[in-house]
C-alpha cells in the first residue's frame, strides 16, 4: 500500500511525503498538518487557472510598490475564508471541479475556512514577488495570489510554487524518486 501527504499542483515542486506499507496509517495525520510554500506572485495578470499555465483573462498596469504589497498581506493572515478555484480536484456533486472547468463550465463554490499562519514577502519588485506562506490543509496558494492581486486592484497570478515543508518534513530531508529507486 502507498499513500501521500497531500497533492501538489502540476506546476509545483518540493516536498510530497509518501507513505508505504503500514506507514500509510499515518497519512490522515500527515495530510492535516501545516504546509509551507515559496510562491512566485506576478501582479497585473489574471488567468482562468489562477496560475501562469492558464489562459490570460485580464492584464492591468501595476502601480503598486513593495510597500503597498506588504501593507495588504496582514488581511490574508490568520483564519480566512477561501473559495476553491475551478481548476482544483475538489468534488462537487461527484465531479472534480477541474473536469467541469475543462468543459467550460463554472459553478458556485462555497468558501472554505483555512488558516494562513505566516505570510511574508521575501523579495521582488515591479510585477514579480516571492512570498513565503505557512498555511493549513486545504489552502490554495494560487487563489491566495489571485486574491492578493484583487485586493491591490491590479490582479495577480501564481508563476511558481515550491512546497518547502509538509507533515513535519522539510525540503532538506527530501529525496528524489530516482534516489528511492
Amino acid at each position: 500500500r502507498v499513500g501521500h501527504g497531500g497533492t501538489l499542483d502540476p506546476m509545483a515542486t518540493g516536498v510530497l511525503p509518501v507513505f508505504v506499507g503500514q506507514a500509510t496509517r499515518a497519512v490522515e495525520f500527515a495530510e492535516n498538518g501545516e504546509k509551507e510554500y515559496i510562491a512566485g506572485l506576478r501582479l497585473g495578470l489574471v488567468t482562468n487557472t489562477q496560475d501562469t499555465s492558464g489562459e490570460t483573462l485580464e492584464t492591468h498596469p501595476v502601480t503598486v510598490d513593495r510597500a503597498a504589497l506588504e501593507a495588504v498581506l496582514p488581511r490574508f493572515t490568520g483564519p480566512i475564508a477561501q473559495i476553491p478555484p475551478m481548476y482544483s480536484a475538489v468534488k462537487i456533486g461527484g465531479q472534480k471541479l477541474y473536469e467541469l472547468a475543462r468543459k467550460g463550465k463554472e459553478i458556485e463554490r462555497k468558501p472554505r475556512s483555512i488558516t494562513i499562519h505566516e505570510l511574508e514577502l521575501l523579495e521582488g519588485e515591479g510585477t514579480e514577488f516571492t512570498l513565503r506562506v505557512r498555511c493549513s490543509k486545504g489552502t490554495y496558494v494560487r487563489t491566495l495570489c489571485h486574491d492578493i492581486g484583487q485586493a491591490l486592484g491590479c490582479g495577480g497570478t501564481l508563476f511558481s510554487l515550491r512546497r518547502t515543508r509538509s507533515a513535519g518534513f522539510a525540503l532538506g530531508q527530501a529525496v528524489t524518486l530516482e534516489q528511492v529507486q
